[in-house]
Formats: structure tokens, C-alpha cells, sequence
């Protein structure tokens, strides 16, 4: 009995002994850079052998205004959706029951349809809708502002909401002591803070902005990703142009993480600005 415990204690130790901080390290070593070594050989491929380099020279220009205007539609649609997704926060967390329902309503059909189908509703539903003539006649692009401001701003909205949450109750009830109203206390005590802890949320949601404006080709919006379609039904080369596609994506997402992450560091009252 004795021997077979000793037997079942050695066989942990030296279990105990494989698993190790160091052993895990050198783990996540070898998988990343096997990983790194992959997405290498898979980009060297495309780039040396699959990309026309004359023809990439040859269409560039054309991916110029799409590229223009997905960054106008990034813009416009981030700004409000952000204003949105305040109100919506604040609506969440409102005292009155039907700001409260409301809000909650908005946030769980926005989540819970994809965006595609909202987009193709307010672009085909909308003028389906209007009495007589649509007034609008390129609708495409407000379509777009509008279906991609109304989605995020439910995401930005929960993000908001959970920043609030995280906030204290003591540091409103502090504010409140003090004379504050319960809108001063919002504004002035729990919002700042709420943005703090909700920016990282926020500019994710941002980032996947950028990136479902490609769902905008299905309701003929003349953006980065129909312009490929117009370069590949033409060229019959589908790796040239998707490789513009991607650098132009990447141009917008990869200066707006950095910005995020400066914009939290700043924010760190707790620690060090960067």
C-alpha cells in the first residue's frame, strides 16, 4: 500500500515537474513562432508569386475614392453611433421604467438581427415605406450611415451601460452628498469615469465599424469591396486587387487601434501617461 502511494507521488512530482512556467513558456514560443513562420510563407506566396505587380500598379488608382468613401462613412456613422450609444447607456441605466424597456428593447433587436438585414431593411424598406416619390435619390450612402450608426450604437450603448456599472455607487452617492444633482452627478462624477472604463470596449466596436462597412457592397454602395468585384470581373485576377483591399482596411484599423490604446493610457488616472 505503501509502495503504490509512494509510486502515485512520484508520477505527480514529476508531472508537477513537466508543467512549469518555464515549460509553458517555451510552448507559446514554439506555437507563436510556428504560426509567425506560417502567416510568413503564406504572404511571401501571394506577393511573389501571385501578385501582378503591373496590374496592382494599373488599378491602384481606382481603389482611391471607394477607400475615401468607406473613411467618410467610418466617420460620420462612428460619430454618431458613439453620441447614440451614450444615450442609449444612459437609458439603460435609467431610473424611469420605460426609458429603461425602451432602451432595453432597442439594444436586443440590434444584437440579436445581423446587421445585414438591417441594412438591406432601411435601404430597401425605408423608400418601400414613403408616401409617393422617395425624395432621395442616391440612398445608398445614407442607408449605410444609418443602418451602421443604429447597430453600433447598441454596442457602444452596452458598453457604456457596463462602464457605468463598474463605476462605484459610492462615488454618485459622495457627488449627491455634496448637492449635486443626480444629473450633475452623472455628468460630472460618473460619466467620465464610465468612459474610462468602457473606452477599450468602445474602440473595438469601432474597429468591427470599419470593417462590416464591406457588408455595404450588398446594397450597392460603391465601396472597397465592389470595386474588387468591378477588378476581378475584368482582370480575372482575384489576389492583386484583394491585396489592395486589405492594405486599405488595414490603414484604417491598425491608426485607430494605436489611437485607442493612446487614449487609454491617457486615461489611466491611476498610472504613469505614457
Amino acid at each position: 500500500m505503501a509502495e503504490s502511494y509512494s509510486e502515485s507521488a512520484a508520477e505527480v512530482g514529476d508531472g508537477q515537474r513537466f508543467f512549469t512556467d518555464e515549460t509553458f513558456k517555451w510552448i507559446g514560443i514554439a506555437i507563436s513562432g510556428l504560426f509567425t513562420i506560417a502567416v510568413v510563407a503564406f504572404l511571401g506566396v501571394i506577393l511573389l508569386d501571385k501578385v501582378d505587380y503591373s496590374l496592382l500598379e494599373q488599378v491602384a488608382p481606382q481603389f482611391v475614392n471607394p477607400f475615401l468613401l468607406v473613411l467618410f462613412i467610418f466617420v460620420v456613422s462612428a460619430a454618431l453611433a458613439v453620441i447614440g450609444g451614450i444615450f442609449v447607456g444612459l437609458g439603460r441605466v435609467s431610473r424611469t421604467g420605460f426609458t429603461h424597456r425602451i432602451t432595453t428593447g432597442y439594444v436586443e433587436f440590434f444584437r440579436g438581427t445581423p446587421l445585414l438585414f438591417q441594412l438591406i431593411v432601411v435601404y430597401f424598406g425605408i423608400p418601400g415605406l414613403w408616401p409617393g416619390t422617395f425624395p432621395i435619390s442616391n440612398w445608398e450612402v445614407p442607408a449605410a450611415v444609418i443602418g451602421l450608426t443604429l447597430n453600433h450604437a447598441a454596442y457602444i450603448g452596452e458598453a457604456v451601460r457596463g462602464g457605468i456599472d463598474a463605476v462605484p455607487p459610492g462615488q454618485q452617492e459622495a457627488a449627491r452628498s455634496l448637492g449635486m444633482s443626480y444629473t450633475q452627478s452623472m455628468r460630472e462624477v460618473v460619466l467620465p469615469q464610465a468612459w474610462r472604463n468602457a473606452l477599450a470596449a468602445i474602440g473595438n466596436d469601432l474597429v468591427i465599424l470599419i470593417k462590416d462597412t464591406s457588408l455595404l457592397t450588398l446594397i450597392a454602395v460603391p465601396e472597397l469591396i465592389n470595386q474588387f468585384r468591378t477588378v476581378y470581373s475584368t482582370n480575372f485576377d482575384a489576389w492583386t486587387p484583394i491585396v489592395l483591399v486589405a492594405v486599405a482596411y488595414l490603414v484604417l484599423t491598425i491608426p485607430l487601434g494605436y489611437l485607442v490604446r493612446r487614449l487609454e493610457s491617457r486615461s489611466d488616472w491611476g498610472g504613469e501617461h505614457q
